[in-house]
């Protein structure tokens, strides 16, 4: 089973853009909550994630970090495991 897997975004911020489109090569299902202007909604993420920048990445509750971190764990062959971990 797949985990669960959730996005915050903005809509036109490329690194979000790059994030998504990792994800969608990688096959997998997502959440995507896209919080253009929402500052409650990006306070609340903040709490969450411990960061204001976006993207903000989460596996089953487990924060990844943005986009930079998942491209790095791609990079380093460990994406793959964690995005199919039953």
């Amino acid at each position: 089973m797949q985990p669960k897997i959730e996005i915050y975004t903005w809509s036109r911020c490329p690194f979000c853009i790059r994030a998504k489109s990792l994800l969608d090569r990688k096959g997998v299902e997502y959440t995507e909550y896209c919080i253009d202007g929402d500052e409650e909604a990006r306070s609340k993420m903040a709490e969450r994630a411990g960061r204001r920048s976006l993207p903000q990445i989460f596996v089953d509750e487990r924060h990844i970090g943005g986009c930079d971190d998942i491209h790095a764990l791609e990079r380093k062959g460990k994406l793959d495991s964690l995005l199919k971990a039953a």
